[in-house]
């Protein structure tokens, strides 16, 4: 897959399929993860890969969907998910260094053919208990994954309001290039 068409053609995926991803495929992008780019090369990063039903199933609950297309019914749920760790004695402002590493995972992961959604609003204590994470690590983010049943649309738009049509198509509004971008100087 050609880089410039896996960026424009990633979207966040939040109804899959009931299709386990193979343990191999997940192991796979999470290698693509740690080869992010990362500041004096610290890798401030761990994974924790869910691929456990009852345990996916529990992390599900502790999730809170954009309401703008709702919580997945049963059925259409992730099958799988990617908790991203970050490790602050490494590196104190890790952020930059996860957010890099995200994207590769979830660039790889649209590359294997799998749906994806990058995801911060979660109940953080419940899933150290679940997962037996300890709290010298931070749970910085969490990433849904499976094999695509929706499609997800994009769109230039000054909005940037996610919609769903009728449907059940999602539309995700990216603002146009020439309201975004300043030739040399910044101007209005």
């Amino acid at each position: 897959m050609e880089v410039y068409e896996a960026i424009k053609g990633r979207r966040s995926v939040r109804r899959y399929r009931r299709e386990p991803v193979p343990e191999e495929i997940l192991l796979k992008i999470i290698d693509a993860g740690r080869f992010a780019p990362s500041a004096g090369n610290k890798q401030p990063w761990e994974f924790v890969m869910v691929n456990e039903k009852r345990l996916v199933e529990k992390i599900f609950e502790n999730v809170a969907w954009l309401p703008a297309v709702g919580t997945p019914p049963q059925g259409r749920r992730p099958t799988a998910y990617m908790v991203v760790l970050g490790n602050p004695k490494i590196r104190e402002h890790y952020q930059a260094d996860l957010s890099a590493a995200i994207q590769n995972i979830l660039l790889a992961a649209y590359a294997e053919g799998l749906g994806s959604c990058w995801i911060g609003s979660v109940n953080r204590e419940n899933i150290y208990r679940l997962l037996k994470i300890p709290h010298s690590l931070d749970i910085f983010s969490l990433i849904s994954l499976g094999y695509p049943d929706e499609a997800v649309i994009s769109e230039n738009s000054p909005s940037t309001g996610v919609w769903k049509d009728g449907e059940g198509k999602v539309y995700v509004p990216k603002k146009p290039i020439d309201k975004i971008v300043h030739k040399n100087y910044y101007s209005k």
